[in-house]
C-alpha cells in the first residue's frame, strides 16, 4: 500500500465513476449499505463476481470486485477487499455453494483488494506475484505477528493453477498500477480479472510508491491485448459490472492517447500546472471521465508522475 494507505471504491456516475479513499475518512466497518451493496452475481457457469459498493458514501465502501470460482477441490477467490469484510465474503459465498474457501490471489498489494486475506487462516493456499509480496510485507496488514498472512506463494511472470475446467493461469506483464499487478485468467471461461489495471473508465490511479509507472501502464496494457488469447469477459477493479475484451483494448488506447498528449506538452514547454486544463477527453471514448475522482488518480497526479519519470 502507497504511504498515506489510500483504498479505492467507485460510483458510476453520468457515465463516469466516482471515488472513494480510505485516506478521505474510510469506514470503521461494515455498514448496513455496504452490506446491501456488496452483491454476488453470477458471470458465467462456475465463476461469480461480488461486487465492491456503488455509492459514494465512504460508508457504503467495501472494496474492489472480489471474483469466486467454484472448483471441484473447492472456492478460489480473487481479491479480498478490505480488512473487515471476509465474513461478508464468505456469507455471499454460501449464497451459491458449500465448498470451502481453498484458494486466495491478490492481483496487487491495496489494502481495498487484500484487506480481509486474514480472515481466511493461514491453511488457505495464497498466491501473488512476487513483487506484489514484497510490496504486501510494507503494509500493516501484514507486519509483525500478521506476517504469517502473507501470501505462500509467489511467480515472476507465468503461473497455472489447476486443470482442465478448473485452470488458471496467472500473468505478469510489467509496471502499472503498481510493480505487481497480476492478470488472472479463467481459459475455460474466457474471462479475466484484470484488478486496478483496469479499475474504471478514466485516467489510472498510478501507485509511484509501490512501482507503478504512467508511462508504461498503457505498454503494459498493450502486451495483454497482443498475448492474452480467447478472452471476451473482463473483470475490472472497480466497475460493479463485467465488461468486455474489446472495452480492456479500448481502455489501453486510452491510456496510450494520454501518454502520448502528455508527451506532446512536456516537448512545448508547457508546466503541469499549464497543461491541465487544456486535456479534454477524446471524443471517440464515449462515457469517459478525466478523473475517478479529482483528488485522487486524475489528470493532474498523471502529469506530476509521468513528467518526473519523463525528465529522469
Amino acid at each position: 500500500m502507497m504511504k498515506r494507505e489510500l483504498v479505492l471504491g467507485t460510483l458510476i456516475v453520468l457515465g463516469g465513476l466516482s471515488l472513494v479513499v480510505s485516506g478521505l475518512q474510510a469506514p470503521a466497518g461494515p455498514s448496513a449499505a455496504a452490506r446491501a451493496a456488496t452483491k454476488i452475481e453470477k458471470v458465467k457457469d462456475n465463476l461469480y463476481m461480488i461486487t465492491g459498493s456503488g455509492v459514494a458514501d465512504t460508508s457504503a465502501f467495501s472494496g474492489g470486485n472480489t471474483a469466486v470460482l467454484i472448483t471441484d477441490a473447492g472456492v478460489v477467490i480473487v481479491d479480498t477487499k478490505l480488512p473487515g469484510w471476509g465474513q461478508i465474503v464468505l456469507d455471499r459465498i454460501k449464497t451459491v455453494t458449500n465448498k470451502p474457501v481453498t484458494t486466495i490471489i491478490n492481483t496487487h498489494t491495496h489494502s481495498d483488494h487484500t484487506g480481509s486475506n486474514e480472515f481466511f487462516g493461514t491453511t488457505v493456499d495464497s498466491i501473488v506475484q512476487e513483487n506484489t509480496k514484497a510490496n504486501m510485507a510494507k503494509m500493516d496488514e501484514f507486519k509483525g505477528d500478521k506476517a504469517r498472512f502473507l501470501p505462500k506463494r509467489t511467480y515472476k511472470d507465468r503461473m497455472t493453477v489447476g486443470k482442465g475446467k478448473d485452470q488458471i493461469d496467472l500473468y505478469y506483464f510489467g509496471r502499472g498500477h503498481t510493480n505487481g499487478d497480476t492478470f488472472v485468467v479463467f481459459p475455460a471461461l474466457r474471462t479475466m480479472h484484470a484488478g486496478d489495471m483496469f479499475a474504471w473508465k478514466a485516467l489510472p490511479y498510478i501507485d509511484t510508491d509501490n512501482g507503478g509507472s504512467v508511462a508504461i501502464h498503457p505498454q503494459t496494457l498493450a502486451k495483454v491485448v497482443a498475448t492474452i488469447k480467447d478472452v471476451d469477459t473482463v473483470i475490472t477493479g472497480h466497475i460493479p459490472t463485467p465488461t468486455t475484451w474489446n472495452e480492456l483494448k479500448e481502455y489501453a488506447d486510452f491510456t496510450q492517447d494520454f501518454v502520448t498528449w502528455a508527451q506532446t506538452e512536456m516537448k512545448a514547454g508547457k508546466t503541469v500546472d499549464q497543461a491541465v486544463p487544456e486535456y479534454k477527453v477524446p471524443a471517440k471514448y464515449r462515457g469517459y471521465v478525466p478523473s475517478a475522482n479529482p483528488e485522487f488518480g486524475g489528470v493532474k497526479s498523471n502529469l506530476e508522475a509521468l513528467y518526473k519519470e519523463l525528465k529522469k
